[in-house]
């Protein structure tokens, strides 16, 4: 059950801890802690940079999408 909770917030989710933890090449799971800690350090502020990367890899996301449609 904890796995499919798992699974399904990793498949929904935005992937900024994923993302960050693929290019700094920390497991993403170190990278979730180490934000949850920040943003109780920080009140909450670390939300707003979370905010921003996830629109920037989904616009980013839609940029290859439509040259992939553009070329093809």
């Amino acid at each position: 059950m904890l796995n499919q909770i798992k699974d399904f917030t990793e498949r929904h989710a935005f992937g900024v801890c994923s993302y960050l933890g693929e290019k700094i090449g920390v497991s993403t799971s170190r990278v979730r802690v180490y934000f949850i800690y920040i943003s109780f350090v920080a009140m909450g502020s670390p939300i707003i940079f979370y905010l921003f990367v996830a629109f920037w890899l989904n616009v980013k996301e839609y940029i290859k999408r439509s040259r992939r449609a553009f070329e093809g």
